[in-house]
Order: C-alpha cells, then structure tokens, then sequence
C-alpha cells in the first residue's frame, strides 16, 4: 500500500525531499504521492512535522 498525503498537510515541502525515488510532488492544496512510483519506504511519513502522512 502506498502513503498517502492528508488535508493536514501545511504543504511545508519536508517530505518532497525525504522521498529517494521523487515520488512527491506540489499539488494545488497539499503535496501529493505517486502511487504507482511509491517504493512504501516510509521516509515521507519520517519527515513530516504534522503527521499528514500514512499508509493507505
């Protein structure tokens, strides 16, 4: 399963350059996980200040 990005999310950019395979991305309200580019590594959730990210 991959992570997935809540509406918590103050779109800071922390997990954008945690992510090793560039799976993260700046969407129009919060940044946004590629599903399919996702290895479920977890070191987005790691990095994010809010804990807006978990598995789905």
């Amino acid at each position: 399963m991959a992570y997935k990005i809540s509406d918590a999310c103050i779109k800071c950019g922390a997990c954008e350059g945690e992510c090793p395979v560039s799976a993260i991305s700046e969407g129009d309200a919060t940044y946004v996980i590629d599903a399919d580019t996702c290895i479920e590594c977890g070191a987005c959730a790691g990095g994010c200040p809010v804990e807006a990210i978990a598995q789905d």
